[in-house]
């Protein structure tokens, strides 16, 4: 392929001037919602600046005006003609939900320093309550965050109570209407964006109240809100409700109904949105209530979207979601337009074409990788080109031509198909896998008293989850050696002098079982992805996993293998330096799968053994080289989990399957851990079992250790180490805090199956914070020893 034949595949301005002729003609193409951060993470930088006093909050502002009009812009060029206005946030749309209702939990304003400060400085009490802290305004524990239904988002999560509900609080919808009007510089069809109440009040968290009791105060201040958009002027309300894709229950199904039957719109027309499944099962729910449109996603999973148009009344606008808003890959037009030709007809001007949820998800330009090989771009489609897409969509459509489409997008993909990589030892390897290869030889029982043979570990032994601070230096290092600044023999000696200083900490500290430390890594999922073939990485593919924190996923394109030993250097090192035990530290096949973009020609479950296969194989060459413990992390396996909880089991399956293919390779006196981030252990506890690691780390200080009430219903039979401070908190622990936790801990396992040890990694964290909470963390588990 040619250098203007890229051009073309990747950059559409053309079309989409020959589209503009067509605008007004029927059918609109619109967005749910665009990547906020910038294409080279601007907003991260903005906010960082922000929150280190280098930017007055005038200036943060005025940079995030800019990074909206940016992103407006964006969009209409592509020829969105329908921008979303709301989907914009600081931090989270969810938390701005919470300050728009009027619903900041009072412990973020009562130790404000005026009534100025709690009545105007909204920006710093977003901050307050996703983070604990901003430039002005009290410190105290941030809200929860978690997964963003089942994606490697996280929303802030909001609290709710009747207390709160029944306060004087009133809305605040300036931010909203005042985005509203600048969105009219760039054109004057634009829709606003809200969560919807149901959703919203689904995901929060109430205590000990019934959520459904909440709903009518909640409706109350919907209301307001929805009184002052008509009043203001806006036409259409995109309402995003995605927990339609549930399988809610009878209660909440009928809060739905009487919730949009007691809601009066006024003047609004109102879209009513879901994603990230089918809501098919909920169609007779929506039939008859006063919505002037639906949002489909066609392609999260299989909808019969014929049928749930007979469902619904005829004046309303159908809107289907057609691009996949979650993935990187061009989208097979040819395919779609032959699917949509007849809708069209069918339809006329009722038909709107969108992605199939928010492009939050996606990276924002395709056309910032200049380092990406030219081939493999042709296969791409980022934010920016997937709004492209939807253009050449409604031009071949209402032209009904499809040149233009087969021009983009069917060369590009038979490439694609045909030039992956195709390994054949893999898939033999994968074909050939029986029952045998997914469980290991021994039983918990048997393995655990040859461990503690081999291993002469004491009571309570304490250890961390694998990282440890990431310094500056170290990131230099790191950066040298990618610019070829040093040679590979310096950048070993640096890495090496990193690794020792961090093995003499630990054993001044007192640790019981070490690791090296991880000053090798930039990402736990990066780091493994540029190791194996068939994973391939950009420079600038950033998508927003929280506030200022990006992630920038590897992108699976072809079959999985290792090229050669990912860790064994480094945890060799570090062994030889210590006559303690130091882990090997992996990442768990099911997390790689999930955060990275995956291949869509082949079923994650392959995938996941595919890259099991290479996680075993180092596994194997580990225990060859004098490693006694390997820790394989899986925190990924909650988020990994659909929509619907009918289709979980088969998912928790391949998926506890995938974990058990890459350990079962260890022998008996070899220990495998394992760590989860905060799971809803009610949910998966039989899948956590099914993994049948020797020993599992989890997340459980922000909960004062109520996570583990989920083992009173059902005993956790291996080793457990329920974290005992909260490494996101740059507070030292006490010692009496963490034994009391241990000793709650004690009342779920019994104290010889316990460990000890924070609830995530150091990574973050300074060393001094770091010493000193490792240091109290021993010393408690020190004193519970002398008392057992």
């Amino acid at each position: 392929m040619n250098s203007n034949d890229a051009s073309q595949l990747t950059e559409l301005s053309p079309l989409n001037s020959k589209l503009n002729k067509h605008n007004g003609a029927g059918m609109q193409i619109h967005n749910l919602g665009f990547p906020r951060i910038g294409a080279k993470r601007e907003l991260k930088f903005s906010l960082e600046k922000y929150w280190r006093g280098e930017l007055t909050q005038a200036d943060f502002l005025a940079e995030c005006k800019d990074r909206r009009q940016q992103n407006w812009k964006i969009q209409h060029d592509a020829g969105i003609e329908c921008l979303p206005v709301g989907d914009f946030a600081h931090y989270d749309h969810v938390l701005n939900t919470t300050l728009l209702l009027g619903l900041a939990p009072s412990r973020f304003t009562q130790h404000t320093h005026s009534e100025s400060d709690r009545q105007n400085n909204v920006v710093d009490l977003e901050f307050r309550i996703g983070r604990g802290q901003a430039p002005t305004g009290c410190q105290c524990a941030a809200s929860d965050m978690t997964k963003w239904f089942n994606t490697n988002y996280h929303y802030i999560v909001p609290e709710l109570s009747a207390g709160l509900l029944a306060n004087n609080s009133a809305i605040n919808t300036d931010n909203l209407l005042n985005q509203f009007n600048e969105a009219q510089a760039i054109t004057d069809n634009r829709k606003a964006v809200l969560l919807g109440p149901i959703t919203y009040l689904y995901l929060s968290v109430t205590g000990h109240e019934n959520k459904l009791d909440l709903l009518p105060a909640l409706l109350t201040r919907y209301q307001a809100v929805l009184s002052t958009l008509s009043d203001a002027g806006v036409n259409w309300l995109q309402l995003d409700e995605p927990a339609l894709g549930l399988e809610l229950d009878n209660e909440w199904q009928q809060a739905f109904t009487q919730a949009y039957q007691q809601l009066n719109k006024g003047n609004l027309k109102i879209l009513l949105t879901s994603y990230f499944a089918s809501i098919d099962h909920h169609i007779d729910l929506l039939k008859d209530l006063p919505f002037d449109g639906l949002h489909i996603d066609t392609v999260a999973e299989k909808t019969d979207v014929n049928v749930i148009i007979e469902k619904l009344p005829n004046d309303w606008i159908i809107s289907l979601g057609v691009i996949n808003g979650r993935n990187v890959w061009k989208t097979d037009l040819v395919s779609v337009y032959q699917k949509l030709q007849p809708l069209y007809r069918k339809l006329g001007e009722r038909l709107w074409l969108a992605p199939s949820c928010s492009l939050l998800h996606s990276p924002v330009d395709l056309n910032q990788e200049s380092k990406l090989d030219e081939e493999f771009t042709s296969w791409l489609a980022f934010a920016k080109q997937k709004c492209q897409e939807l253009s050449l969509l409604k031009a071949a459509l209402i032209t009904a031509n499809s040149d233009e489409i087969i021009l983009y997008s069917g060369p590009a993909l038979a490439r694609c198909v045909s030039k992956r990589i195709h390994n054949s030892e893999v898939q033999t390897r994968v074909s050939a896998l029986s029952s045998s290869d997914f469980a290991r030889n021994e039983s918990f029982d048997a393995r655990k008293v040859a461990q503690q043979t081999s291993l002469n570990l004491p009571l309570l032994p304490t250890t961390t989850i694998g990282s440890f601070p990431q310094t500056g230096d170290i990131r230099q290092t790191r950066a040298k050696w990618r610019r070829n600044e040093i040679t590979e023999k310096e950048y070993t000696e640096l890495i090496q002098a990193e690794i020792r200083a961090t093995i003499e900490r630990q054993e001044k500290i007192g640790l019981d079982v070490l690791v090296h430390g991880e000053a090798e890594r930039n990402d736990m999922v990066e780091y493994f992805g540029e190791l194996l073939d068939g994973v391939a990485f950009t420079q600038f593919a950033w998508v927003q996993s929280y506030g200022s924190r990006c992630v920038k996923p590897p992108i699976i394109f072809g079959d999985i293998s290792r090229k050669k030993p990912m860790t064994v250097e480094w945890a060799r090192f570090a062994q030889s330096l210590t006559d303690k035990p130091v882990k090997g530290m992996l990442t768990g096949p099911v997390t790689i799968l999930c955060w990275s973009f995956v291949r869509d020609d082949l079923s994650r479950e392959k995938v996941a053994n595919q890259i099991a296969l290479a996680i075993s194989d180092e596994v194997v060459d580990l225990i060859d080289n004098g490693i006694e413990i390997i820790q394989i992390d899986e925190p990924a396996i909650r988020e990994g989990m659909p929509v619907k909880q009918s289709q979980w089991q088969n998912y928790l399956d391949w998926a506890t399957a995938s974990f058990c293919l890459s350990a079962a390779k260890a022998p008996a006196t070899t220990q495998i851990h394992s760590h989860m981030c905060y799971s809803e252990f009610n949910d998966i506890l039989p899948a956590i079992i099914a993994l049948d690691a020797d020993v599992l780390t989890v997340e459980t200080s922000r909960s004062n250790m109520s996570l583990l009430d989920a083992f009173d219903n059902q005993a956790y039979p291996n080793d457990l180490g329920p974290g005992v401070y909260d490494i996101h908190s740059p507070n030292v622990p006490e010692v009496d805090w963490m034994v009391g936790l241990l000793e709650k801990a004690q009342k779920h396992i019994p104290v010889e199956r316990l460990w000890v040890n924070p609830d995530c990694g150091l990574k973050t964290r300074g060393w001094e914070e770091t010493k000193l909470a490792l240091e109290n963390m021993v010393i408690a588990a020190k004193k519970l020893r002398t008392s057992t």
